[in-house]
């Protein structure tokens, strides 16, 4: 039997550090949510295929043949990471151009009445290519809407919003904005009990970093995210459904192929950037294998990455909500870690969100404030005027040490009992 890893086992926090280049210098990386430091092998990867010599695909010299080989084997991981095949697996610029090109090729056939269903829990990327195909064709939009107080929405509430004419129920795994992990498997059930022909898309963005994708298990019918936020390089992976891919004309030049999944890669792809996925790979499975020895695997070992990594990653959120407890700041979305990824969005009396993600910069901590395109997520907390949130990012190369070192930094901003401002850290970015 595999021993898998536990909370109280020491995570092999040094030797991930120095998997990522970018740790090197004197900085707190907390823009985690909208991308990620990358690791060093997806780099190297990258490196090796430009240094080798690249090229297109389909030819009958050696770089030609390489670029096909390599173009396999990058399919084949991204179908590894997610549970899927290869030939479900579709490479794009990112998430958003790949959700846009879906968008409108699915609705070639859907008609004026149909219904669609999005959240304003979800990242404007999979609101916008809904709402813009509900324009084109007449179609009636339906909001499932999330508690501002808990961050949550209810599976079962879908129930009354889905029905024969509904077209696609499109969905987040996580939200970007405040961190609440989505119930996806128990709407998908609910979809398929009330509008059994309808579709289900997920935005796998910010889910896919800190937990364990397994697309059987989560049953939806597409799913997109973005290896930058997970450790590799700027692209777009998009997972369809095989028996569906075959029934979807993607928009495309003709030559372009029509097989499975791979019809959405129109155009050149950027080979080097499949490189790094690769390489992204490599590195969670050598992460798995590190805090799971006996898996036998990739698939396994990846999973025991991310099993690492949200135990980790638990304790570290915690430390922080503590914090933020401590130095007063308005937290939205969930209370504790249960239920959430390690995105945590807040404000602090008497300072403008700017102005705080202003104040941690010259401290070299590094977080993102307003509406990180969240922008049905900030209309509903009534937060449009007030400038939004500050948006701070945990993932799992951080650590105890710049969880603290953020808490001091927002801490210069509270006045203490005396009425003054607390003493100013002299630590800056180097």
């Amino acid at each position: 039997m595999i021993e898998r890893f536990s909370a109280t086992a020491a995570f092999p926090i040094d030797a991930v550090r120095a998997q990522f280049p970018a740790l090197r210098y004197d900085r707190v990386y907390f823009d985690a949510p909208g991308g990620t430091q990358v690791c060093a092998p997806a780099i190297a990867g990258m490196v090796a295929h430009l240094e080798r010599g690249t090229a297109n695909t389909g030819g009958a010299f050696v770089t030609a043949r390489e670029t096909d080989a390599l173009a396999a084997r990058a399919h084949e991981a991204m179908a590894d990471l997610l549970g899927g095949q290869p030939d479900e697996i579709a490479f794009g610029a990112n998430m958003t151009s790949l959700t846009l090109s879906v968008s409108r090729a699915l609705a070639q056939d859907w008609q004026a009445g149909d219904e669609l269903v999005v959240t304003r829990l979800d990242h404007d990327a999979n609101v916008a290519p809904w709402l813009l195909v509900a324009r084109d064709r007449g179609m009636t939009v339906r909001w499932l809407d999330f508690d501002p107080a808990t961050g949550r929405w209810e599976a079962d509430d879908l129930a009354a919003l889905v029905g024969p004419r509904t077209r696609v129920v499109a969905l987040g795994g996580a939200s970007n904005a405040l961190g609440t992990l989505n119930d996806v498997a128990g709407a998908v059930a609910v979809v398929r009990v009330h509008a059994p022909d309808a579709l289900v898309y997920v935005d796998a963005v910010q889910s896919a970093p800190h937990v364990a994708i397994d697309v059987a298990a989560l049953g939806c019918d597409l799913l997109a995210f973005s290896p930058y936020k997970l450790f590799g390089p700027h692209l777009g992976v998009l997972w369809i459904r095989g028996a569906l891919a075959e029934t979807i004309d993607a928009y495309k030049v003709r030559p372009a192929g029509t097989h499975g999944a791979h019809r959405f890669e129109t155009g050149t792809p950027s080979f080097e950037a499949q490189a790094g996925a690769i390489g992204m790979v490599d590195y969670l499975e050598w992460l798995g294998r590190e805090l799971s020895p006996g898996v036998n695997d990739r698939r396994a070992a990846m999973v025991a990455a991310m099993d690492g990594c949200v135990a980790y990653e638990h304790e570290l959120g915690e430390r922080l909500l503590a914090g933020l407890r401590g130095v007063g700041a308005t937290l939205y979305g969930p209370p504790a870690m249960a239920g959430r990824v390690p995105t945590f969005a807040f404000t602090l009396a008497g300072h403008h969100p700017d102005a705080v993600a202003e104040h941690l910069a010259t401290r070299g901590i590094h977080a993102w404030s307003g509406h990180f395109y969240a922008v049905e997520v900030i209309r509903r907390l009534g937060l449009e005027e007030a400038g939004g949130l500050v948006r701070v990012g945990l993932c799992h190369y951080a650590t105890a040490g710049e969880v603290d070192r953020l808490i001091a930094a927002l801490g210069e901003l509270v006045p203490s009992p005396l009425g003054r401002g607390r003493e100013p850290s002299k630590t800056a970015e180097g």
